[in-house]
């Protein structure tokens, strides 16, 4: 089992931080993982992740799968090998893709069909080869196949839903523990709690799953247009009925207030693409708020996008010269904000922890978002 070693919690608040020990190295948490989809982080170099210190990244099975396919990984001795990534890995199962990429897909008790958004040739799911992908890969921890329904979904659709979910993470269990790690080095399963915006159906998944005994807990189909108040109402939720001795994952979440939020909430592991998205389309994050830097009144701007941030761009670069990569379609622009937002992210959280063994996590919390809400003044 995954070894999760829960050093502090906060006395106020449901806010933990703990230790994920993998073959690969051990994680600290709270922790953000930069989304690499396709075995690459757009726009930012693995050199530059290591230095800004992620911990982990994340691979999209079913990305991987398609590109550059598993044969491919298996003869590289996996995507850490492939990508000369050296620290731990997390992959999802590629259940979110195949619903929101492919246009033809067939939902079944065996598994799901789709139709590749690439070439358009036809392929199938189940959960026992999604391990079998999953296994090649080679990810530290690995995610079993799920159906994430969409928002909003009625509650008869979202109760077969969460039924589908369970009877698959039985099966990636049971294909799991029967296969071995390719790779000399250990891989952990999580299972994912589904069950949309109501509380019956949230109930239900996770205590289908605590059965399963997984090393870890997912919380997925939040963060896909659900308000704000909703999925913090679910996350709470949820996580009262998680044990305390294992992680827990928010999938997909979010911006900075989203992840204090759920910080509060007990969540432990959080992904999102939105700090290398937003930083490719000139939106950078800072301690007084977001800001557009290409913004006109930023092209004589001497300082650096945030005063407050230790990344390389922060401390090399000023908000003119950022505007005019932009401004003239420079690739170095879109690399220097991703650089950024993810450094930023990655900071967020290695403070947060550092707040959480203080005993004054919910200090933190207030003065940081406090100091966000002067979001868009920068650009007024």
């Amino acid at each position: 089992m995954l070894e999760f070693n829960l050093v502090r919690k906060d006395r106020r608040t449901k806010a933990r931080a703990g230790l994920i020990a993998t073959d690969h190295g051990t994680i600290k948490t709270p922790v953000f993982m930069p989304v690499g989809t396709r075995g690459t982080v757009k726009a930012v170099e693995q050199r530059e992740l290591l230095e800004m210190n992620a911990q982990i990244i994340l691979g999209n099975t079913y990305h991987l799968y398609q590109r550059p396919g598993v044969e491919t990984l298996r003869r590289f001795g996996g995507l850490h090998s492939f990508t000369a990534w050296p620290r731990p890995m997390l992959t999802d199962s590629g259940g979110y893709q195949i619903i929101s990429l492919s246009e033809l897909r067939k939902l079944s008790e065996d598994g799901v069909q789709f139709r590749s958004h690439i070439d358009g040739s036809y392929h199938f799911f189940t959960p026992e080869n999604v391990m079998d992908i999953e296994r090649a890969i080679g990810a530290d921890i690995i995610m079993v196949l799920d159906e994430c329904p969409p928002y909003p979904s009625e509650w008869d659709y979202v109760s077969k839903s969460v039924e589908l979910t369970h009877n698959w993470a039985m099966r990636c269990r049971e294909s799991f523990d029967r296969s071995a790690p390719l790779y000399n080095y250990r891989q952990f399963l999580f299972g994912i709690v589904q069950g949309g915006t109501y509380k019956d159906l949230r109930e239900k998944s996770v205590n289908g799953l605590l059965g399963l005994e997984f090393d870890g807990y997912a919380i997925g189909g939040l963060a896909v247009g659900e308000p704000a108040d909703d999925m913090y109402r679910m996350t709470d939720f949820v996580t009262d009925y998680l044990p305390e001795t294992k992680p827990r994952y928010l999938m997909g979440v979010g911006t900075p207030e989203n992840l204090l939020e759920a910080i509060e909430r007990g969540v432990d592991m959080f992904d999102c693409v939105l700090p290398t998205r937003n930083g490719r389309n000139s939106q950078v994050f800072t301690h007084s708020g977001k800001l557009n830097v290409k913004n006109a009144r930023f092209a004589t701007d001497e300082s650096p996008l945030d005063k407050d941030c230790d990344c390389y761009a922060c401390k090399n670069f000023s908000r003119a010269y950022i505007r005019h990569l932009f401004s003239v379609g420079e690739i170095l622009g879109l690399q220097l904000a991703s650089l950024h937002n993810l450094r930023f992210f990655i900071s967020l959280m290695e403070r947060t922890r550092l707040a959480i063994l203080d005993d004054r996590f919910p200090e933190f919390k207030s003065e940081i978002l406090s100091k966000m809400k002067n979001d868009n003044k920068e650009e007024s």
